[in-house]
C-alpha cells in the first residue's frame, strides 16, 4: 500500500462491514497485527499459477469499468499474503484448497480452466459460488471452516478499498488536512468519499 493513503485496520474492518454486512473471517487478527500463530509454520508460497487465478478471480469480483479494477491494484499478491500471515490453519486450508475447486469447477462447467473462460462464464460461476457460500455460511458450525470463496471475496474487498487506486479511483478522495464542507451536493449515483482521518460515506 503506498505510504500516501493509508488505512488503520480498525477503519478496513469498518469498511468491509459497511460494504459486505458482515464482519470478516478472522476480524480479531486483523486488529492484533494479523499475524496467525500457525502462519509461524508458513514457509511456502503460492505457485505463479495460483498468483494468476487470484487476480483473475479478484478481478472479476471488481472488474475495470470507468476506474481500474482490483488487478491494476494489485489484489492478487495482496489476498495471498494476508491469507498465509492472518487465517488459521482450518481456514488457511479451506483457502488454498478452494482455488483447485474452482478450477475443477470451471471445467465441469465449460471445459475450460478459470483463467482460459470468458468474462460471463467467470462471473457466472462466481456468483454460483458466492450463494453457495452464503448458505454454507449460515448452516456453518463454530468448529467447520469458512467457505472459501468468502475468505477471497472479503480479501478481495478489503485489499481493494484500502489501495490506492480503491481509494482515490474508487472512491472519493479526500486530502487530509483538508477543509470541512458541511454541504456537499450529492448527486444519486455519486462514488462515497475516503478520508484517510475519517470515513465519510455519502449514499
Amino acid at each position: 500500500m503506498e505510504d500516501s493513503v493509508r488505512i488503520n485496520r480498525r477503519d478496513a474492518l469498518a469498511r468491509l462491514v459497511a460494504i459486505t454486512g458482515t464482519v470478516a473471517i478472522g476480524a480479531e487478527l486483523f486488529l492484533t497485527g494479523c499475524r496467525s500463530p500457525d502462519a509461524a509454520k508458513r514457509t511456502e508460497a503460492l505457485t505463479p499459477a495460483e498468483l494468476a487465478l487470484l487476480d483473475e478471480i479478484a478481478e472479476t469480483i471488481i472488474p475495470t469499468t470507468d476506474s481500474p479494477g482490483a488487478k491494476a491494484a494489485g489484489v492478487g499478491p495482496f489476498i495471498a499474503t494476508t491469507a498465509r500471515d492472518c487465517y488459521d490453519d482450518a481456514a488457511y486450508a479451506s483457502f488454498r484448497s478452494g482455488l483447485a475447486k474452482i478450477d475443477r469447477a470451471s471445467r465441469k462447467r465449460t471445459g475450460k480452466l478459470f483463467v482460459e473462460s470468458s468474462p460471463s462464464e467467470r462471473t457466472s460461476l462466481l456468483e454460483a459460488l458466492d450463494r453457495e457460500q452464503r448458505t454454507y455460511t449460515q448452516k456453518r458450525q463454530d468448529d467447520d471452516p469458512p467457505h472459501y470463496f468468502r475468505l477471497m471475496k472479503e480479501l478481495t474487498l478489503v485489499g481493494y478499498f484500502t489501495s490506492e487506486i480503491g481509494c482515490t479511483r474508487a472512491l472519493r478522495y479526500v486530502e487530509s488536512p483538508g477543509s470541512y464542507d458541511g454541504n456537499v451536493v450529492y448527486h444519486k449515483g455519486d462514488r462515497s468519499f475516503y478520508n484517510p482521518a475519517r470515513r465519510i460515506n455519502v449514499g
